[in-house]
């Protein structure tokens, strides 16, 4: 199945008590680009998600969002810095009685002091924590790879429709090609009978000159060969693995052949669909760039 490589996914789910979202997009690029942003504690989850991403995605540039909401129960721990906070004690009170201040410190007032409270939760359980936001992962990179492969359908559909036309352009030219040389021959023999008058004509140079327009500008090599471009493309259609860049390959050889045929071809009638192939090859050739 044919997939694009832009694509779009997203899943929330409660898990264990953690709210988890997951967003995952994609755009077009060489190779498999895979970035990722995750709440700064949770850094440890980057490479395992990115080896989630990898099972199932071959090219593009993938951005994943995850965000993770903790239990409400979850254990925080508050603790006083003691010897700090004598020491604050000692210097206020220092202060006062060198200048003549009254008041002490009161407890709010010296636990706004830097570093005097500080606060910890308790350490997760990272498999544990891994198992959870794997669970909401798997389900945004389905929905991922679904709006993929139905925009892969779009695109197959359309270069389908395309190789059907570039396929009859072709038929035209091998058609056509063949009564250029009899066109050919009865153009030259006008023209020679016309310079001899009387004379009797050359057949014997006449053939030989008509053989030599002839493989001049036979196309059926490329002809053959396009259509057997055509054919292979076709079969990468329905498989299951990433088939951009083979497409891509293809397409180029496809380009190669109506360059060939183009730069043969002596008859504006067969120049016309020549033309219409090569245009048809590069929209092919854009559409397959987004291509997996």
């Amino acid at each position: 199945m044919v997939r694009s490589m832009t694509g779009f996914g997203r899943a929330e789910s409660n898990q264990s008590g953690r709210n988890i979202s997951v967003e995952i997009r994609a755009v077009n690029h060489r190779y498999l680009e895979f970035s990722c942003r995750v709440p700064r504690s949770y850094g440890f989850l980057e490479e395992r998600l990115k080896n989630l991403v990898q099972q199932s995605v071959a090219r593009g540039k993938v951005d994943m969002y995850v965000s993770i909401e903790q239990p409400q129960d979850a254990c925080v721990t508050v603790s006083v810095n003691h010897p700090l906070a004598e020491g604050y004690v000692k210097a206020l009170k220092e202060i006062a009685e060198t200048y003549g201040l009254s008041g002490l410190p009161t407890a709010e007032s010296l636990a706004r002091l830097p570093d005097v409270l500080s606060v910890s939760k308790e350490p997760e359980d990272e498999d544990s924590v891994w198992n959870d936001v794997m669970l909401v992962a798997k389900e945004a990179i389905e929905a991922f790879n679904a709006m993929r492969s139905r925009e892969g359908e779009r695109l197959v559909e359309d270069v389908r429709s395309r190789l059907v036309t570039i396929l009859d352009d072709v038929a035209f030219v091998e058609q056509r090609s063949p009564e250029t040389v009899s066109e050919y021959r009865s153009r030259l023999e006008s023209r020679i009978r016309e310079l001899l008058g009387d004379h009797e004509v050359d057949e014997q140079r006449l053939l030989t000159e008509t053989a030599v327009f002839a493989d001049r500008i036979a196309v059926a090599e490329e002809t053959v060969r396009l259509r057997s471009h055509i054919v292979e493309l076709e079969g990468l259609f329905d498989e299951k693995a990433a088939v951009g860049r083979r497409m891509d390959f293809i397409v180029q050889e496809m380009n190669r052949e109506a360059n060939t045929t183009g730069s043969k071809c002596l008859d504006a009638e067969i120049t016309k669909h020549v033309v219409n192939i090569k245009s048809e090859i590069e929209k092919i050739r854009e559409q397959i760039q987004n291509i997996e």
